[in-house]
């Protein structure tokens, strides 16, 4: 029997994800608001070229900026 978050498509991680983000939603206000701060992320990453490091970029909003591009690419 498959697990039901893999049934479901998703990938565990974002089982994970969804899972904390109900758990944080479900507290009382002031101990949501500590989880919550502590729920954030600022991932960064860097792509290197002939070992030097280029630009530091913040990896949601790249994200976010590859999904609206593929997206813009998809409706052509």
């Amino acid at each position: 029997m498959a697990f039901a978050w893999k049934a479901s498509g998703l990938t565990y991680n974002r089982y994970l994800a969804v899972a904390a983000r109900v758990v944080r939603r479900s507290l009382k206000e002031q101990p949501r608001l500590q989880a919550e701060r502590r729920g954030e992320m600022d991932l960064r990453f860097a792509k290197w070229q002939n070992g030097k490091q280029g630009e530091n970029k913040n990896l949601g909003e790249a994200n976010a900026h590859a999904m609206a591009e593929g997206a813009g690419q998809g409706q052509q």
